[in-house]
């Protein structure tokens, strides 16, 4: 009748315990950083506003659209300015000054040729600026549900380590009690106490990962942690595998870019061979001379007016370099397109048959594999405190539950990882949670 008294006594204690240890396990806050909750819209937005790196590739979109304005600058005028002296001051020769203006007039569209090539990389920098997008967001969503899988398993450890410290402070009293013996409750705490450090570790990871959303944010904010809201509830998708191919195929941004690349190459052809083409040099001047007023043949002063043209002799025409360059380049730029049409379907394949497997995993620990878990725990726990069952059984439950859960937030994580990565492979996005 006394070890039934105990064990009544005890499990009275150990829920008294766990009322106070689910409130007061952490009652020290951490008041090092300020918590910023933030939800998934809301951040990747500001992913779009305030990440340094995206912000430093809008610049080559500025830069291109200069060059455009460059590329359509016609050719500048020389003017030439000179004043000459006959130098016989003793027999008063004159003396004079002239002046010519020249300009160089490009034939075979040379200058149309220049605007179609910055048209065409100004075109190339938007489809590269969008892809860079694409990966950022997808890398940027990544790093927001490892936020929130630590978080879950951060919540694993702290509760390991409540029912174990519950369950030491329960073994403490069952010691004095004479209900078990000095060693077991020794074991008790110990598994406490190393549960404890595994929380410790946990809280780190997780905050770690909370200072990389910083760092996609760009915030300069360093005594700030924005913690990420959400669930894993919102990944599940039904696709049809060529649709996602096609869609990959029109909206990839560096299929697309890759295919304006090819359009850039037969245009860098073009001004090659436009700048085969001789251009001419026009030039026109005015030269006057002073009297001259040497006794022998006096000269009156004159105006001498000039026009000319210039025509270059390109010898350099025969050795065509330059044209062949840009011819095998558009051969590269051909065979690279279909190399990446080829790797974007192989992208989307493999990411398609992970994202469906993941899909079954999931599946498997929704059909009941937790609750079985957390059933075999209580009921260990609870033989144990009627001194049915050893402490060993217990901390192998304890376990086993742990490890289930964490199995479950990991592939929870890797489900949504790979919807990401589908999605990313196939040019769409309509992920929001």
């Amino acid at each position: 009748m006394r070890f039934k008294k105990n064990n009544i006594l005890v499990m009275m204690m150990f829920i008294l315990n766990s009322s106070f240890l689910t409130h007061n396990c952490f009652a020290q806050a951490d008041t090092t950083f300020t918590k910023q909750p933030i939800n998934y819209s809301t951040y990747i937005e500001l992913v779009r506003k305030n990440n340094l790196g995206y912000a430093a590739e809008k610049f080559n979109l500025d830069i291109a659209e200069a060059n455009i304005l460059s590329a359509g600058i016609f050719p500048d005028p020389e003017l030439n300015i000179g004043w000459f002296d006959n130098g016989h001051h003793r027999m008063n020769m004159g003396y004079g000054f002239s002046s010519e203006i020249s300009w160089t007039l490009e034939l075979g569209g040379k200058r149309k040729a220049r605007i179609d090539v910055a048209k065409s990389e100004n075109e190339l920098t938007k489809y590269l600026l969008q892809d860079y997008f694409r990966n950022l967001r997808a890398d940027a969503t990544l790093n927001f549900l490892i936020a929130l899988q630590n978080k879950l398993i951060l919540d694993v450890q702290l509760n390991s380590y409540q029912t174990m410290n519950q369950l030491a402070k329960s073994d403490s009293i069952r010691f004095k009690l004479g209900s078990i013996t000095q060693l077991d409750a020794r074991q008790s705490k110990l598994e406490a106490t190393t549960m404890l450090n595994e929380v410790y570790q946990a809280e780190a990871d997780w905050k770690a990962s909370l200072v990389n959303l910083s760092m996609f944010l760009g915030s300069k904010q360093i005594d700030t942690l924005f913690i990420a809201n959400g669930d894993f509830n919102r990944f599940d998708r039904s696709f049809n595998l060529l649709s996602l191919i096609t869609s990959a195929q029109n909206n990839r941004a560096d299929l697309l870019a890759a295919l304006q690349n090819k359009n850039l190459s037969q245009n860098l052809l073009k001004l090659a061979q436009a700048n085969r083409i001789i251009d001419l040099g026009l030039t026109g001047g005015i030269e006057y001379a002073s009297y001259a007023r040497n006794v022998i043949a006096p000269t009156p002063s004159f105006t001498t007016l000039n026009v000319g043209i210039t025509i270059p002799l390109k010898f350099s025409n025969n050795r065509p370099g330059e044209l062949k360059a840009n011819y095998y380049k558009t051969l590269q730029a051909e065979t690279l397109y279909r190399e990446i049409e080829l790797q974007i379907q192989i992208e989307i394949i493999q990411a398609y048959f992970n994202y469906l497997a993941l899909q079954k995993q999931v599946q498997q620990f929704n059909n009941g594999l937790l609750a079985e878990a957390k059933a075999v725990l209580d009921g260990k726990i609870y033989s144990y405190q009627r001194g049915e069952t050893s402490l060993l059984e217990v901390l192998n439950a304890q376990r086993t539950y742990n490890e289930v859960q964490k199995s479950y937030y990991q592939t929870l994580y890797n489900f949504a990882a790979a919807l990401v990565e589908l999605e990313r492979a196939a040019g769409i996005w309509d992920i929001d949670f």
